[in-house]
């Protein structure tokens, strides 16, 4: 389980939320309209909606995220929740969710089965994903530099799938899909000083727990080898994002 900080992911890795912009747009929500916001970080679009006047619940599986997200939006209610098993209990109008449904890898039928039930008929999914190939170029020099190092191939822990099958998910578990976009979108990484070393960090911690910080530090220098070619650029480095945006709508 990642280890988020939550102070990092709001400042050097701000960038999450203002892409995220454009969702909102997207899902257009409307005065007294309910609405959950599945995977919310620390609550940065859900205030966005909620501004919009939607009464809105924001979920996350990471408690430190929450717990910023309750001191910067008081007005605004949250609550620790996992999109494998979460339940309410009226149904919503909406669900949002914005570079989170990656991370729910563990099942994600389950995950969009949850968003159904969650749904009043009519209702939406309005969502924005890595999609295949996102990172492509940063997993690939994590697992080089792993292999290199003698290690086991690390099981990376995301979801990135191909617009085919995240749409035939989406029919499967009762929804007709409206919208769905695939395209890159290479980010800079401005506050990463130790370009895709701090990316590992920051998104892939959890596979370099239990290593000695020698050997960390080592496969992190060699990641940073492998990857600069492709993603450093003479004004810094740069995530090689593909993502997945998608609005449907419950049967």
């Amino acid at each position: 389980m990642t280890r988020w900080n939550a102070r990092a992911y709001d400042s050097s890795f701000g960038y999450v939320s203002p892409q995220g912009a454009p969702l909102v747009d997207l899902l257009d929500p409307q005065p007294g309209e309910h609405v959950l916001d599945l995977g919310c970080g620390t609550g940065v679009l859900t205030a966005e909606i909620a501004a919009r006047g939607a009464r809105v619940l924001g979920i996350d599986g990471s408690t430190a995220m929450i717990e910023k997200a309750l001191a910067q939006y008081p007005g605004i209610d949250f609550i620790v929740g996992d999109g494998h098993d979460f339940s309410v209990v009226q149904a919503y109008d909406a669900v949002f969710s914005n570079a989170a449904l990656h991370w729910m890898s563990r099942d994600p039928r389950t995950v969009i089965a949850n968003v159904r039930e969650a749904l009043r008929p009519g209702g939406r999914f309005v969502a924005e994903m890595g999609g295949a190939g996102n990172c492509a170029e940063l997993t690939a020099a994590l697992s080089t530099a792993w292999r290199e190092y003698g290690l086991r191939e690390p099981e990376l822990p995301w979801y990135f799938p191909t617009p085919a099958e995240h749409s035939r998910l989406l029919e499967e578990e009762g929804f007709v899909v409206r919208l769905l976009e695939n395209f890159d979108r290479p980010t800079p990484l401005d506050e990463c000083p130790g370009g895709a070393a701090d990316w590992v960090r920051m998104y892939a911690g959890s596979l370099l727990e239990g290593l000695p910080a020698d050997l960390a530090d080592a496969l992190l220098r060699r990641v940073n080898e492998l990857a600069a070619p492709a993603l450093r650029r003479e004004t810094g480095w740069m995530a090689d994002y593909v993502r997945l945006r998608f609005a449907a709508v419950r049967r």
